[in-house]
């Protein structure tokens, strides 16, 4: 007898387990896949389908430049709407986005504002970022587009605008940071007037030239209709904007009879869900349970990848992920329940096996190969150090992100490629956060090759700096094959010049931190690709040689203090070196060996100095970023979880030596 009540209890406390483990949120993949609240939907009250009924539905997105106020805008405007904000913005929920204040992955939330449903979309604004922007522009009818009002429209403002309206979509312009005191009507009128020139260079129709212009001030969560900068209290609110984009967004044209299909724009991972799929209902209706498949066009046809059913319907409501039983053709939902369709694939009723059409993205312009790490030093602090675990870990980013492409080499070597250089920094920052050790290659730019002519990349720059600095921006961007288009003071800003330039990708690799040191960090710079031209030529000398140590070992004070006076140095006492790394910059063009482990010959003789005096002046410490941009051909950038280094392709010198003379023959 004891033996049925026995496994009758053991029954009744695994299904508690289990039904307990069903309930609680369970933890997430990281940006490894990508980031997003989906385990609390699992926990989460299913809501009634409120969705199906598409004349309430408007779908946004919010596009600008770097910095001219998305991310705040959306914060306010879910405020405004009641949703539940835990902290300043709250769409930006990756680690990586929170430390560097920057929007690197498209996110998608819902709000409800006088009987409508809008659907938003914020999107990153830096140009290595373009790829997110590009996904998703096709899931919407209209568009934000913030524009700063001291500012005006910058490059990367066009790339995004140029997107928008080979959509079709109707933006809504809104000046952003009026209350600032060196913005005026006369300023506001301005811009306008610039967007207005961008709208017709970029081939706007009369009904997108015909688009509403508010101002607003996000920082402090008002917009209006009319320019002021300080709005009455009752008007001191987002709630001009809800109903200009209610007014002037169309909603979805959406067939809810048809069969249900959905192109897939954003994927995450659950641990408890498996692989849930974002994008927007073309048509029909899709339930909970309903049988469906994912297709995708091949060379050779329609294929079907896997076959299944609707587990879970998902949708964000504010911050948080909330359960629908159904939605409709127009709506923007997530759904869990099949296992290989990724981005850019068509999730169907079982009947249908006609693939909806692809997102088309600009071509990459760089790429960085990654391998294994074989250096002396590896092994002590990553756990994933093998070429099958880096193929893997590429291979799901690749999945993810539509912008990055991964090719695999020779020998455990895969060749990534991606829109710059910051895109490709973020990727090598995840994977190290995550225990990967890896040896990367210099950025290489991607050439084109037609009717026998040799093309590369080009790109606008937009650069602002006082004025004393403008003559050594100048000069070091002359180095770097640059050809200004225009020059003019900042209408507002006295003493401040404005640069506008094309510059080769290939020569703007690793000039961020230069620029920064030129200006004393009171410039700004932004890039955004233009097309590829004819090959402008070598590069004029932009970089120094460096110091290669010759010794294996830890850094003392003592041969530090002797190499100080040959130039930077790139290391500090303690510090574990070996043969053929990198330890500082030479004060001259050309390499130079050096011992940095050398220690003090201790003799019987008393010495009237000693090690305690030693005083070394603070070294340059790289960051990944700026590893990346200052790397030459001939080295790589070993990466581990806890360190940086600098190193030469060939560490032992003699190889160095025969190498060299090689490339010259």
């Amino acid at each position: 007898m004891a033996g049925p009540l026995l496994l009758r209890s053991l029954l009744s406390a695994s299904t508690v387990k289990s039904f307990s483990s069903h309930l609680a949120p369970l933890p997430r993949f990281s940006r490894c896949f990508s980031s997003g609240p989906a385990s609390a939907a699992a926990a989460a009250p299913t809501y009634p389908s409120a969705y199906l009924d598409h004349g309430r539905l408007r779908n946004v997105a919010v596009i600008a430049h770097v910095d001219h106020g998305k991310t705040t805008l959306m914060d306010r405007l879910l405020r405004q709407c009641g949703a539940d904000i835990p902290h300043e913005r709250a769409m930006d929920s990756i680690s990586l986005e929170r430390e560097r204040g920057i929007t690197i992955a498209s996110k998608v939330t819902s709000v409800s504002w006088k009987e409508n449903e809008l659907n938003m979309v914020d999107t990153p604004g830096h140009a290595d970022f373009g790829g997110e922007v590009e996904r998703v522009v096709g899931m919407v009818e209209g568009a934000v587009l913030v524009v700063d009002a001291g500012e005006g429209p910058l490059a990367q403002t066009k790339f995004v605008l140029a997107k928008a309206l080979k959509y079709g979509l109707r933006p809504l312009l809104l000046l952003n940071k009026v209350d600032r005191p060196s913005v005026s009507e006369e300023r506001c009128n301005e811009v306008e007037s610039l967007v207005f020139d961008l709208f017709a260079n970029l081939g706007a129709t009369e009904e997108q030239l015909d688009f509403p212009v508010l101002y607003a001030s996000a920082k402090e969560g008002w917009a209006s209709s009319t320019f002021t900068k300080d709005p009455p209290a009752g008007a001191k609110n987002m709630s001009q904007l809800l109903d200009a984009i209610v007014r002037h967004v169309p909603p979805p044209k959406a067939n809810l009879d048809g069969p249900f299909q959905m192109l897939v724009s954003m994927m995450e991972k659950d641990f408890y869900l498996g692989r849930i799929l974002t994008g927007r209902v073309s048509s029909g209706i899709v339930r909970v349970g309903d049988k469906i498949h994912g297709l995708r066009s091949s060379e050779s046809g329609i294929e079907k990848i896997e076959e299944g059913k609707v587990v879970k319907l998902m949708k964000k409501k504010g911050t948080s992920m909330v359960l629908i039983d159904s939605a409709g053709a127009g709506d923007i939902i997530s759904m869990a329940g099949l296992g290989s369709p990724s981005i850019g694939h068509t999730v169907a009723n079982t009947e249908v096996m006609a693939a909806l059409p692809t997102v088309e993205l600009d071509p990459p312009t760089i790429s960085m190969t990654f391998g294994v790490n074989d250096s002396p030093l590896a092994g002590r602090d990553g756990t994933h150090l093998t070429g099958g675990k880096i193929g893997d870990r590429l291979m799901a980013e690749s999945e993810t992100n539509l912008a990055i492409n991964v090719l695999p080499g020779i020998a455990d070597t895969f060749e990534v490629q991606g829109r710059g250089e910051l895109q490709l920094g973020i990727l090598i920052e995840n994977m190290r956060r995550e225990g990967f050790e890896l040896s990367v290659s210099p950025p290489k730019v991607m050439y084109k090759v037609e009717k026998g002519q040799k093309l590369e990349p080009i790109e606008e720059v937009t650069i602002e700096v006082n004025d004393e600095h403008v003559g050594l921006v100048m000069e070091a961007l002359s180095h770097r094959r640059a050809e200004v288009a225009d020059m003019g003071p900042v209408p507002g800003n006295v003493g401040r010049t404005r640069l506008s330039l094309t510059c080769p990708s290939r020569g703007l690799v690793g000039y961020r931190s230069v620029f920064s040191s030129d200006t004393r960090g009171t410039g700004f710079m932004h890039r955004a690709f233009q097309s590829y031209e004819k090959h402008r030529g070598p590069l004029g000398n932009v970089r120094k040689g460096v110091l290669v140590s010759m010794g294996y070992g830890t850094i003392t004070a003592y041969a530090l203090m002797s190499l100080e006076a040959r130039g930077t140095l790139f290391v500090t006492p303690g510090m574990e070196t070996y043969d053929g790394m990198i330890v500082g910059e030479h004060s001259r063009d050309t390499d130079l060996d050096v011992n940095p482990v050398r220690s003090k010959e201790l003799s019987n003789m008393r010495a009237a100095g000693k090690d305690e005096n030693v005083k070394l002046s603070p070294p340059k410490l790289m960051t990944l970023e700026e590893a990346i941009g200052y790397v030459a051909s001939d080295e790589l950038i070993e990466v581990t979880p806890k360190a940086i280094r600098l190193r030469k392709r060939y560490l032992d010198v003699n190889k160095r030596k025969a190498m060299s003379k090689k490339a010259k023959n």
